[in-house]
């Protein structure tokens, strides 16, 4: 099975590998976007749009631990592939220890965090009255699952680095199932508390993930085994680099979040608070089949280039490129044709969805583009080119974004806390496409260098 895995990679065509690698990946990150997709829609449905917001808004801070689990996740799963490309079983042996340490360490730090400043985040964001009392509500039963869900997340992107997509999907699919059933009972069990129902039922359903991840592990691994729980130097190090792009771009769109709401309520009051809350829960979830489709390019990426088959990367790349932008379609044409039907699954009222879905469609004008941008920056994180990706990402999400949020509502009008964002994803999409082009050149020249010698 281990020889089995490795040729796949090295020697399939990327249209074969698209298909076998990509749709499960998609189909098990999509499972993942269910869990914040549905507590917001049965919120909505249940309680009302004001615990939907609150959900909505608390997501934000709840994105430091996708954060954690790219990092650790995303690092593992690119020193994973490289080492199976290569041929190397001392690195791939000690993947394992290693990462649970890691998850281990930053799931206390976040866990304390979490429930200290929960309040003052939401005082961050401008959510008042009872937006911020459901949203503190939510988030005291949800940080103590930290532990469970780093641990699956992470884990998933590491099994997708030995290529094992299926497998990842099944594990998240039935942690979702499990959360869409447990999502309604326990909210109208809980009456009163409903909001901590829908935070109890996701902590449940990511301590089920947890468990059949190590089962994983454990048993049918075809390249990581449990080892003894310690941090490595050399891997943690090279985990740090890599993955410490993926942690940014989910930390930095925190932050991201963290000014449009305050935007949207500054200028539109609670009104534009819900829309946006609506509008970032479809974007979100948009976003996720990307990342999907990013977990099958990234071992095909990463053992390729461990085995200096520059040929395959540059192939494989425009493949997936193709794939990724009919997938990003699949967005962005609901969401210019479809904006009302879109809004109202999350029970918004309809005076704010009349009077916002222009709004909603100008946030949503680029998506079309933003498969492109995803592939771009798991090419960099594949090739180990951490500081490239880190790069695109601070520049998209905190050096660009946040002055343009501050100041063209200013002087543009209020319409601009709506728009600024696709403007400044536009200019980051046309350099990463023009760094990873620069990217594959070089490679090709290396592989004439190298055929000569």
């Amino acid at each position: 099975m281990k020889e089995d895995m490795k040729t796949q990679l090295l020697t399939k065509s990327p249209k074969e590998l698209l298909f076998k690698l990509a749709i499960p990946g998609i189909i098990g990150m999509i499972v993942i976007g269910l869990y914040p997709f549905m507590d917001g829609v049965f919120a909505g449905w249940l309680i009302g749009d004001y615990a939907m917001s609150a959900i909505s808004v608390s997501m934000s801070l709840t994105i430091i631990n996708g954060g954690i689990s790219a990092l650790i996740g995303v690092g593992s799963a690119s020193i994973l592939s490289r080492a199976i490309g290569k041929g190397d079983k001392e690195t791939t042996d000690k993947i394992f220890g290693n990462f649970c340490y890691w998850v281990i360490f930053f799931s206390v730090i976040i866990t304390i965090f979490g429930l200290i400043f929960a309040p003052h985040f939401l005082d961050l964001v401008g959510a008042k009255g009872n937006i911020k009392e459901l949203g503190v509500r939510y988030l005291r039963v949800v940080f103590f699952g930290s532990i469970f869900v780093n641990f699956a997340q992470a884990g998933n992107m590491t099994m997708r680095g030995e290529g094992a997509l299926k497998q990842s999907m099944m594990i998240m699919g039935a942690g979702a199932i499990l959360n869409i059933i447990l999502d309604p009972i326990f909210m109208k069990l809980m009456g009163e508390y409903a909001i901590e129902g829908a935070a109890i039922a996701t902590v449940i359903s990511q301590i089920v993930q947890a468990i059949l991840t190590f089962h994983y592990f454990s048993k049918k691994s075809a390249f990581v085994g449990i080892h003894k729980i310690q941090k490595y130097k050399a891997i943690y190090s090279e985990m740090f680099s890599i993955g410490s792009s993926a942690m940014m771009m989910q930390i930095l769109f925190a932050v991201q979040q963290t000014f449009l709401f305050k935007q949207a309520f500054a200028y539109g009051g609670d009104d534009w608070g819900i829309l946006m809350s609506a509008t970032m829960r479809l974007y979100m979830f948009s976003f996720i089949p990307l990342w999907g489709m990013s977990q099958g390019l990234q071992p095909v990426i990463g053992a390729n280039f461990g085995a200096k088959q520059y040929g395959r990367v540059k192939d494989t790349m425009k493949i997936f490129m193709y794939g990724a932008t009919i997938l990003a379609a699949a967005s962005w044409i609901p969401s210019m044709f479809c904006s009302e039907k879109l809004l109202s699954l999350f029970s918004v009222r309809r005076e704010i969805i009349e009077v916002g879905v222009v709004n909603f469609k100008m946030f949503y004008s680029t998506f079309i583009l933003y498969g492109i941008m995803i592939m771009t920056l798991t090419f960099f994180q594949s090739i180990g080119d951490g500081k490239k990706a880190g790069m695109i990402v601070m520049l998209r999400q905190l050096v660009l974004f946040i002055p343009a949020i501050l100041l063209f509502p200013k002087v543009f009008g209020a319409s601009a806390v709506w728009w600024t964002e696709p403007i400044v994803d536009f200019s980051m999409i046309m350099l990463g496409l023009f760094l990873m082009l620069n990217g594959l050149r070089k490679m090709g020249k290396q592989q004439i260098t190298n055929s000569f010698r």
